[in-house]
């Protein structure tokens, strides 16, 4: 049976066998790429990866619904609901 130092070199080795072999597949598809490429006039924007992401919506500022009289807080009713208005009706504290 093989120690863990002989695994760990044959690890190794393997690792830099596979490294080695990706290293050469890649460049055997990219020449097979850039010549089907080639023969069709294609180019990298025709593939569509040059295209970038769709923008993200910018936030929308939300107008505040209710307000707090005694210290002006102001809450628009999203979100989690402010500790002034715990166990009260939100109603009374609707901004008009």
């Amino acid at each position: 049976m093989s120690t863990y130092s002989e695994l760990q070199a044959q690890i190794a080795e393997l690792q830099k066998q596979a490294e080695a072999a990706l290293t050469g597949e890649l460049a055997k598809a990219k020449a097979q790429i850039a010549e089907i490429m080639k023969e069709y006039g294609l180019t990298a924007a025709d593939l569509g990866g040059s295209e970038k992401t769709k923008a993200a919506k910018a936030k929308v500022s939300v107008a505040p619904q209710f307000a707090n009289p005694e210290t002006g807080e102001k809450w628009t009713g999203r979100g989690r609901a402010p500790r002034w208005l715990e166990g009260k009706d939100k109603e009374h504290f609707r901004i008009k």
